[in-house]
């Protein structure tokens, strides 16, 4: 097989995640909220081979007739973003104003942050939070906390968009790589469980959910702090 045929079937691979936000959607729409998740999960599994393959056949070169980064980012506006949002809204954790001020905080800071051109940094971080509203959702799902914080996490993580920290990216990191990928590989896993067993309160995928989402958070705060604050 040609190489340009391998960078081609990569730019097709990625655009299967608008299959998978669509099949989301759908499932969102009906109240079916684990499978919404189940989908999404499969999603993000998809966003994170993805980009390896793209690099590995050197789409920019070998099938530059399609914008792989602008293709990534319209699935991600909609699987990270869009429908975790719509999802929160209509569950009923967040309804009434405050679902309306999360609404419009998550959608209109997320627009923002993906056509900011300072998104990455030199060692291939995340210069601020990452949009990853559909990781936060799914925590919120499992654990139910009131609506109150909720509305507190929301709009904290919103002001980390546009704040000097950085959150690590779990494959293109280099640093701390080989505990960050097994951690998104088990977040991945926790959320394909708990989605699996529709957010059974009493899943031990909840505690893996917490543990896995708050060092994916902090890590690259925590590289900041140990390595580049004297820079």
């Amino acid at each position: 097989m040609h190489i340009q045929t391998r960078a081609l079937l990569v730019h097709l691979f990625t655009a299967t995640g608008a299959i998978f936000a669509m099949l989301a959607m759908l499932a969102a729409v009906d109240g079916e909220w684990d499978l919404m998740f189940l989908w999404l999960v499969v999603a993000f599994f998809v966003d994170g081979i993805d980009g390896p393959l793209a690099r590995k056949y050197d789409v920019k070169v070998n099938a530059p007739q399609f914008d792989g980064v602008l293709l990534d980012l319209i699935i991600d506006y909609l699987t990270y973003v869009f429908i975790p949002a719509f999802a929160l809204f209509k569950s009923g954790l967040m309804d009434g104003w405050s679902g309306w001020v999360m609404i419009i905080i998550i959608t209109f800071a997320s627009a923002m942050y993906f056509c900011d051109t300072r998104m990455k940094t030199k060692d291939n971080s995340f210069w601020g939070f990452p949009g990853c509203w559909n990781m936060l959702v799914l925590v919120l799902f499992a654990l139910s906390p009131p609506w109150w914080v909720s509305l507190m996490l929301v709009t904290f993580l919103a002001g980390t968009m546009f704040a000097p920290l950085k959150f690590v990216h779990p494959v293109r990191t280099e640093r701390w790589r080989s505990v960050t990928l097994p951690m998104a590989l088990a977040w991945t896993f926790f959320a394909g469980w708990a989605a699996w067993v529709d957010f059974h309160p009493e899943s031990w995928a909840h505690w893996g959910l917490i543990i896995t989402s708050l060092y994916l958070t902090f890590a690259g705060v925590a590289q900041q702090f140990l390595y580049e604050r004297n820079l």
